[in-house]
């Protein structure tokens, strides 16, 4: 009989994950029928069932959920012995990792991949893209190694390393352009656009605008800021956006942009990584080159605002 091996508790990790055969074979790389074989010889080797089949997804037995837990702590284990071995070259090397929140990713991740290419040549960047929440469970996991995200965000396990701090800006129709700029209790009252439930610049804005649970039935949401923004071209309400996103996102637009009174809403951006993580100080270097590529960026904002 085989033994338990690192590609089994790898194949038994992306199912779990994935709650289906099919994905988690295309994540591993591998047919579906091979990952299928792979998990009976599994269970044949720890002489229980982990898996229970479904005709569409799977779902864990209670063994399967602990033991999930078990081989997840375990991969990532091997994978800081083999970050411990990268430290120890000195520069980044190798697959990294990285998430970005999605109200930084289109506006900064070009600018930083480039940048970190050039400095870094022997660098695999693989960038992700999603909410705050879960980008920080697939960091403490072990899915990624560090992620830009809107700080804080108050996870033990993480070290949080700020970059740069930028204010919220108003986007309106352009016909208001000329109005006074309004104060966070005005902006109560009119139609404020919105990212869904789940962005963490959703929840800024709305503690900015002093909304707390009482948010206005009329509020309309949106899956992205350009989504918010041709909203606002279109006359249906006002939004507010990262100064960052200001060039990108009103160049194409019939809308006005104004800096808030003050005192001004802003949000600080940083890295954060697992404090168990041995490239800790290469992730420090990396952030500083960060912080350089988002002043062109945030520049760009500021430009933006003086048309």
């Amino acid at each position: 009989m085989r033994a338990l091996s690192m590609k089994h508790l790898r194949y038994f990790d992306a199912l779990a994950q994935q709650g289906h055969f099919g994905r988690a074979a295309e994540v591993c790389a591998i047919s579906q029928p091979a990952l299928s074989l792979q998990m009976k010889e599994l269970e044949d080797i720890l002489g229980a069932p982990l898996i229970e089949r479904g005709a569409r997804q799977i779902s864990l037995t209670p063994l399967g959920v602990e033991f999930a837990a078990r081989a997840r702590g375990i991969l990532q284990a091997v994978e800081e012995l083999g970050d411990l071995v990268r430290a120890s070259f000195g520069p980044l090397t190798g697959r990294l990792r990285l998430g970005v929140i999605p109200t930084v990713a289109p506006y900064l991740l070009p600018r930083i991949m480039q940048d970190l290419t050039a400095r870094y040549p022997a660098l695999d960047l693989r960038p992700r893209e999603a909410i705050t929440q879960r980008l920080v469970e697939d960091l403490t996991e072990g899915r990624l190694d560090a992620a830009l995200v809107a700080l804080p965000v108050s996870e033990p396990g993480l070290t949080e390393y700020p970059l740069f701090e930028e204010e919220f800006i108003l986007v309106r129709p352009m016909r208001d352009a000329a109005k006074p700029v309004p104060a966070p209790e005005t902006l109560r009252e009119m139609r404020l656009l919105l990212l869904e439930e789940g962005h963490c610049f959703r929840e800024q804005a709305i503690s900015f605008c002093k909304l707390g649970s009482a948010v206005p039935r009329d509020l309309m949401e949106g899956s992205s800021l350009t989504t918010l923004v041709q909203m606002v071209g279109a006359g249906i309400g006002v939004t507010l956006i990262p100064q960052m996103a200001v060039e990108v996102e009103t160049r194409s637009s019939d809308v006005a942009v104004a800096r808030l009174p003050a005192p001004r809403p802003t949000r600080s951006i940083g890295l954060v990584w697992r404090k168990t993580n041995p490239l800790a100080s290469q992730f420090a270097q990396m952030a500083e080159m960060i912080r350089g590529s988002a002043v062109g960026a945030i520049g760009s904002g500021r430009a933006g605002l003086a048309r």
